[in-house]
């Protein structure tokens, strides 16, 4: 289950930017996966409440997903196009030589976090 290991690294990363900010207390984590990354999004939203719970930094947090279809390029004709994990050929020439454009990413788009100046007031980092 590498989405534990995925999760880990997200909470790691947003911790210390919350941290740095001078947070105390991370609220929400955005985050931004393709689906050729063959990521689970139960398995996810799974490893994010094992690894908040027992932290009272992490504690409550949420976890918001954006889901990323794949698209690609047919490297035969120039076309571009959405498809999902399984059909990459070309629906214009049907060629299978494509180039992956989108769909890999993993990317933390934001965090919420509370600050001791807001109480329990929220702010955007």
């Amino acid at each position: 289950m590498h989405e534990l290991g995925i999760i880990n690294g997200v909470l790691d990363a947003s911790k210390k930017a919350a941290v740095d900010a001078g947070a105390t207390k991370l609220v929400a984590v955005s985050l931004s996966y393709g689906e050729m990354t063959e990521v689970i999004e139960d398995a996810l939203r799974f490893a994010f409440e094992a690894l908040t719970e027992d932290d009272p930094f992490l504690k409550g947090a949420t976890l918001n997903l954006n889901i990323i279809k794949p698209k690609s390029r047919c490297l035969d004709c120039g076309h571009e196009f959405e498809h999902d994990r399984f059909h990459v050929c070309c629906p214009q020439c049907e060629s299978p030589m494509t180039q992956l454009l989108c769909g890999r990413e993993m990317n933390i788009d934001s965090i919420e976090v509370e600050t001791p100046e807001e109480g329990d007031n929220k702010a955007n980092r």
